[in-house]
Protein backbone atom coordinates (compact mmCIF):
# COMPACT_ATOMS: atom_id res chain seq x y z
CA UNK A 1 0.00 0.00 0.00
CA UNK A 2 1.44 2.94 -0.78
CA UNK A 3 1.81 6.47 1.27
CA UNK A 4 -1.45 8.06 -0.54
CA UNK A 5 -3.59 5.01 -0.09
CA UNK A 6 -2.52 4.33 3.77
CA UNK A 7 -2.98 8.08 4.48
CA UNK A 8 -6.50 8.03 2.58
CA UNK A 9 -7.98 4.66 4.21
CA UNK A 10 -7.63 6.20 7.38
CA UNK A 11 -10.48 8.64 6.24
CA UNK A 12 -12.45 5.58 4.64
CA UNK A 13 -15.30 5.67 7.40
CA UNK A 14 -16.00 9.35 7.79
CA UNK A 15 -15.99 9.48 4.08
CA UNK A 16 -18.55 6.68 4.18
CA UNK A 17 -20.74 8.75 6.54
CA UNK A 18 -20.49 11.83 4.89
CA UNK A 19 -21.38 10.65 1.47
CA UNK A 20 -24.50 8.42 2.86
CA UNK A 21 -25.46 11.51 4.75
CA UNK A 22 -25.24 13.95 1.61
CA UNK A 23 -26.78 11.82 -0.43
CA UNK A 24 -29.87 11.24 1.75
CA UNK A 25 -30.27 14.87 2.24
CA UNK A 26 -30.11 15.41 -1.23
CA UNK A 27 -32.95 12.83 -1.84
CA UNK A 28 -34.70 15.04 0.91
CA UNK A 29 -34.71 17.93 -0.76
CA UNK A 30 -35.83 16.51 -3.74
CA UNK A 31 -38.92 15.80 -2.12
CA UNK A 32 -39.40 18.96 -0.26
CA UNK A 33 -39.18 20.70 -3.56
CA UNK A 34 -41.65 18.53 -5.16
CA UNK A 35 -44.19 19.24 -2.32
CA UNK A 36 -44.09 23.16 -2.82
CA UNK A 37 -46.88 23.51 -5.37
CA UNK A 38 -49.41 21.96 -2.38
CA UNK A 39 -48.09 24.31 -0.04
CA UNK A 40 -51.25 26.45 -0.36
CA UNK A 41 -52.11 29.21 -2.32
CA UNK A 42 -50.07 31.64 -0.04
CA UNK A 43 -46.91 29.91 -1.30
CA UNK A 44 -45.57 31.56 -4.29
CA UNK A 45 -41.84 31.15 -4.67
CA UNK A 46 -40.36 31.75 -8.25
CA UNK A 47 -37.67 30.14 -10.06
CA UNK A 48 -35.49 33.08 -8.76
CA UNK A 49 -35.98 32.18 -5.17
CA UNK A 50 -35.46 28.29 -5.61
CA UNK A 51 -32.63 29.54 -7.59
CA UNK A 52 -31.14 31.40 -4.89
CA UNK A 53 -32.18 29.46 -1.42
CA UNK A 54 -33.23 26.10 -2.64
CA UNK A 55 -31.06 24.64 -5.71
CA UNK A 56 -27.65 25.76 -3.83
CA UNK A 57 -29.02 23.34 -0.70
CA UNK A 58 -29.09 20.52 -3.39
CA UNK A 59 -25.53 21.65 -4.74
CA UNK A 60 -23.42 21.73 -1.38
CA UNK A 61 -24.98 18.33 -0.77
CA UNK A 62 -23.55 17.35 -4.18
CA UNK A 63 -20.28 18.93 -3.53
CA UNK A 64 -20.25 16.81 0.21
CA UNK A 65 -20.67 13.40 -1.76
CA UNK A 66 -18.24 14.48 -4.50
CA UNK A 67 -15.62 14.90 -2.16
CA UNK A 68 -16.40 11.76 -0.55
CA UNK A 69 -16.70 10.12 -3.35
CA UNK A 70 -13.14 11.92 -4.43
CA UNK A 71 -11.12 10.83 -1.29
CA UNK A 72 -12.23 7.13 -1.12
CA UNK A 73 -11.61 6.33 -4.73
CA UNK A 74 -8.25 4.23 -4.96
CA UNK A 75 -5.72 7.17 -5.44
CA UNK A 76 -1.86 5.97 -5.97
CA UNK A 77 -0.29 9.30 -5.57
CA UNK A 78 -1.55 12.49 -3.79
CA UNK A 79 -1.16 15.06 -6.37
CA UNK A 80 -3.94 13.95 -8.45
CA UNK A 81 -6.17 13.73 -5.35
CA UNK A 82 -5.47 17.11 -4.89
CA UNK A 83 -5.94 18.23 -8.04
CA UNK A 84 -9.17 17.04 -7.56
CA UNK A 85 -10.06 18.52 -4.39
CA UNK A 86 -8.84 21.83 -6.02
CA UNK A 87 -11.14 22.01 -8.31
CA UNK A 88 -14.14 20.96 -6.53
CA UNK A 89 -13.14 24.01 -4.14
CA UNK A 90 -12.75 26.57 -7.16
CA UNK A 91 -15.60 25.12 -9.12
CA UNK A 92 -17.47 25.59 -5.31
CA UNK A 93 -16.23 29.27 -4.95
CA UNK A 94 -17.46 30.28 -8.47
CA UNK A 95 -21.01 28.98 -7.73
CA UNK A 96 -20.96 31.18 -4.60
CA UNK A 97 -20.27 33.84 -6.81
CA UNK A 98 -23.34 33.38 -8.65
CA UNK A 99 -25.59 32.08 -5.45
CA UNK A 100 -24.51 36.04 -4.16
CA UNK A 101 -25.64 37.37 -7.58
CA UNK A 102 -29.31 35.12 -7.30
CA UNK A 103 -29.76 36.28 -3.93
CA UNK A 104 -29.49 39.78 -4.64
CA UNK A 105 -31.36 39.71 -7.41
CA UNK A 106 -34.46 37.92 -6.01
CA UNK A 107 -37.26 39.86 -4.99
CA UNK A 108 -39.73 37.63 -3.23
CA UNK A 109 -37.81 37.25 0.26
CA UNK A 110 -35.61 40.10 2.28
CA UNK A 111 -32.67 37.82 3.46
CA UNK A 112 -31.61 38.92 7.23
CA UNK A 113 -27.65 38.36 8.69
CA UNK A 114 -28.87 34.27 9.37
CA UNK A 115 -29.37 33.71 5.57
CA UNK A 116 -26.94 35.91 4.24
CA UNK A 117 -24.53 33.87 6.92
CA UNK A 118 -25.54 30.41 5.51
CA UNK A 119 -26.41 30.86 2.13
CA UNK A 120 -23.93 33.07 1.22
CA UNK A 121 -20.93 33.21 3.61
CA UNK A 122 -20.13 29.53 5.39
CA UNK A 123 -20.44 27.46 1.46
CA UNK A 124 -17.75 30.54 0.70
CA UNK A 125 -15.33 29.61 3.56
CA UNK A 126 -15.73 25.62 2.94
CA UNK A 127 -14.86 25.85 -0.33
CA UNK A 128 -11.89 28.20 -0.11
CA UNK A 129 -11.21 25.47 2.62
CA UNK A 130 -11.22 22.94 0.13
CA UNK A 131 -8.97 25.26 -2.66
CA UNK A 132 -6.34 25.37 0.13
CA UNK A 133 -6.52 22.25 1.02
CA UNK A 134 -6.41 20.82 -2.23
CA UNK A 135 -3.19 22.82 -3.28
CA UNK A 136 -1.31 21.44 0.25
CA UNK A 137 -2.80 18.42 0.14
CA UNK A 138 1.04 16.76 -1.67
CA UNK A 139 3.25 18.79 0.49
CA UNK A 140 1.42 18.35 4.10
CA UNK A 141 -1.33 15.67 3.64
CA UNK A 142 -2.11 15.54 7.27
CA UNK A 143 -2.98 18.76 7.55
CA UNK A 144 -5.15 19.03 4.39
CA UNK A 145 -6.86 15.81 5.08
CA UNK A 146 -8.10 17.15 8.48
CA UNK A 147 -9.32 20.81 6.12
CA UNK A 148 -10.78 18.48 3.68
CA UNK A 149 -12.69 16.88 6.31
CA UNK A 150 -13.89 19.94 8.01
CA UNK A 151 -15.12 21.82 4.87
CA UNK A 152 -16.69 18.29 4.08
CA UNK A 153 -18.68 18.51 7.37
CA UNK A 154 -19.08 22.23 7.13
CA UNK A 155 -21.13 21.85 3.98
CA UNK A 156 -23.03 18.49 5.59
CA UNK A 157 -24.09 21.00 8.36
CA UNK A 158 -25.18 24.21 5.81
CA UNK A 159 -27.19 21.34 3.85
CA UNK A 160 -29.29 20.52 7.10
CA UNK A 161 -29.77 23.94 8.15
CA UNK A 162 -30.63 25.14 4.95
CA UNK A 163 -32.55 22.38 4.41
CA UNK A 164 -34.56 22.49 7.51
CA UNK A 165 -34.83 26.45 6.68
CA UNK A 166 -36.82 25.42 3.34
CA UNK A 167 -38.93 23.15 5.13
CA UNK A 168 -40.33 26.00 7.85
CA UNK A 169 -40.59 28.57 5.05
CA UNK A 170 -42.89 25.99 3.42
CA UNK A 171 -45.12 24.83 6.30
CA UNK A 172 -45.42 28.31 7.92
CA UNK A 173 -45.79 30.56 4.79
CA UNK A 174 -47.54 28.01 2.88
CA UNK A 175 -50.34 26.97 5.59
CA UNK A 176 -53.84 28.31 4.22
CA UNK A 177 -55.69 31.20 6.30
CA UNK A 178 -58.82 29.46 8.07
CA UNK A 179 -62.35 30.23 6.53
CA UNK A 180 -64.15 32.42 8.63
CA UNK A 181 -68.03 31.76 8.83
CA UNK A 182 -70.56 34.78 10.26
CA UNK A 183 -72.00 33.37 13.60
CA UNK A 184 -75.56 32.35 13.74
CA UNK A 185 -77.39 34.76 16.83
CA UNK A 186 -78.29 32.60 19.71
CA UNK A 187 -81.97 31.53 20.19
CA UNK A 188 -83.12 32.41 16.12
CA UNK A 189 -84.66 30.56 13.82
CA UNK A 190 -84.32 32.01 10.71
CA UNK A 191 -87.43 33.12 8.76
CA UNK A 192 -88.92 32.00 5.54
CA UNK A 193 -90.18 34.69 3.17
CA UNK A 194 -93.96 35.33 2.87
CA UNK A 195 -95.43 33.71 0.34
CA UNK A 196 -96.99 35.40 -3.10
CA UNK A 197 -100.92 34.80 -1.46
CA UNK A 198 -100.05 37.27 1.62
CA UNK A 199 -100.34 34.23 4.28
CA UNK A 200 -98.11 34.94 6.84
CA UNK A 201 -94.38 33.42 6.74
CA UNK A 202 -93.98 30.26 8.79
CA UNK A 203 -90.95 29.41 11.05
CA UNK A 204 -88.37 27.56 9.74
CA UNK A 205 -86.92 24.80 11.82
CA UNK A 206 -82.64 25.31 11.84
Amino acid sequence: MSEAEAALHAWDSFYVIMGSSAAALTGLMFVVVSLMPEAGARLRARQQTISAFATPTVMHLCAALLVAAILTAPWRAMGSTGVAITATGLGGMIYGAIVLRRVRGQDDYKPVAEDWTWHVFLPLVAYAVLLAAGLFLAAHPRGALFGTGGATLMLLFIGIHNAWDTVMYITITGLPEPETRPAKAPGKAPVAEAPASGEPPHSVRP
